[in-house]
């Protein structure tokens, strides 16, 4: 009887099938050991814990000296400037000569104002002889009521030409000295925007003087700085480049409009005996504390959103996991948060990796603090 003989393609087959379930088998125990190994661990964050208190913060700007009280400085009247006599940073006195005009029409007309007053005196004289004449020859019934009444109107007629050319004189030499630019105050030329040649019209400046007797330091300063601060604070002033130099101050002024650019307020802080060093223009920086309010201060890190309001990740210290939770805002910075309402002493809130949580996530805290 002949043996049994099998194909050789056949016999591939059946070893292929013989060979396939324990592969598979493997196969499926490597998938579902690599699934195990891929389970997600508890996410590291940052946290920290949040803790009531008295918040009062600092707010420092920095700002700059100026002037207490500038005074512009303008001839009344127009014409061209002859001489400058006074530059930027020069010390002046009261009825000093800054600057001058050509005085030459003024002088012209000072000396026609002179005439004109000569002229009405004379005829003042002419007319108070004839008036006295007149009125001894009316004693006497030597003339008529009617030469008489016009004597005496002649008379009055001369002397209001004499005191109109009186005043015309006035204004005359008032003109002539307006050609000259006098300091009216002691302190410090600070500007300047003519020079010798230039026409100038009545008004224009030409100078800014900055009074000697009070310095201010002046900051452009936040909206909702101005809203926070306390009622009358206290400023301290220092020097930037040597802080060593520093002095009280007080609010003396806040502009009424903001910046149009910056939407800032400007602030006059008027200085308490400042130092010598606090000379105008320099840079200065200001800090005041603001009134203590009872708040939380968090990391502005900690801050995400949640239906459009303000919120934080809070972590549940028995089960580590994270819940969202929405609070309220009371102040804000590029650094720190505080919060009014949302929160409670105790509650650990996440401040690093918050964009990357979802409720009832799993944590593992890194590094907390309190």
């Amino acid at each position: 009887m002949a043996p049994c003989t099998v194909p050789p393609a056949r016999r591939l087959g059946l070893v292929h099938a013989l060979l396939l379930p324990p592969a598979f088998a493997l196969l499926l125990a490597g998938c579902k050991e690599e699934t195990e190994a891929k389970a997600p661990e508890p996410r590291p964050v940052r946290t920290v814990t949040v803790d009531q208190s008295e918040v009062g913060e600092t707010v420092v700007l920095t700002g700059q000296i100026l002037a207490d009280n500038e005074a512009a400085l303008a001839f009344r009247i127009g014409g061209r400037i002859i001489e400058r006599k006074a530059g930027v940073g020069d010390h002046v006195e009261p009825d000093e000569v800054l600057a001058k005009l050509d005085p030459q029409d003024e002088l012209n007309a000072l000396r026609s104002a002179q005439a004109a007053l000569s002229a009405a005196e004379g005829q003042l004289v002419e007319a108070r002889n004839n008036f006295d004449r007149q009125s001894q020859l009316m004693d006497r019934g030597f003339t008529t009521r009617v030469l008489f009444d016009q004597a005496q109107q002649n008379l009055r007629t001369a002397q209001s030409r004499v005191d109109d050319a009186g005043a015309q004189l006035h204004i005359a030499e008032d003109r002539v000295s307006f050609t000259e630019l006098r300091a009216n105050v002691t302190g410090t030329i600070t500007a300047r925007s003519a020079e010798a040649g230039e026409v100038v019209q009545p008004g224009q400046t030409i100078f800014q003087v900055a009074r000697i007797d009070g310095r201010d330091a002046v900051f452009d300063v936040p909206a909702q700085v101005i809203r926070s601060a306390p009622p009358n604070p206290e400023i301290t002033v220092t020097l930037t480049d040597d802080p060593s130099v520093k002095a009280q101050g007080r609010v003396r002024q806040v502009y009424p409009q903001a910046d149009p650019i910056t939407r800032t307020f400007r602030v006059r802080v008027s200085l308490i005996d400042p130092a010598a060093d606090l000379r105008l223009g320099a840079t200065v920086t200001g800090s005041m504390q603001q009134e203590a309010t009872p708040g939380m201060s968090i990391p502005a890190s900690a801050l995400t959103s949640s239906n459009g309001q303000p919120a934080v990740w809070v972590v549940d210290p028995a089960s580590l996991t994270v819940s969202l939770r929405n609070v309220e805002v009371q102040r804000f910075d590029p650094a720190t948060a505080v919060i009014s309402q949302g929160l409670a002493n105790g509650d650990v809130v996440v401040t690093a990796g918050v964009q990357a949580l979802h409720p009832a996530q799993k944590v593992r805290l890194l590094g907390a603090s309190s």
